[in-house]
């Protein structure tokens, strides 16, 4: 994921405006934490997030 994720964040934000910056922010070994921003912040489950994803 770490090495398409700037066009992959690209896309969430586009996508869904309320995202930050910080709530994309990619730490290797962070993931879990990422996808719970994520989730927060759009209201989505990991398991949609993940399938959105992987369709890009």
């Amino acid at each position: 994921m770490e090495r398409n994720w700037n066009e992959i964040k690209g896309k969430l934000k586009q996508k869904y405006a309320d995202l930050t910056d910080d709530d994309l922010l990619y730490e290797e070994g962070k993931e879990d934490e990422l996808y719970g921003k994520i989730q927060k912040r759009i209201g989505k489950s990991k398991d949609e997030i993940t399938k959105w994803i992987a369709e890009l």
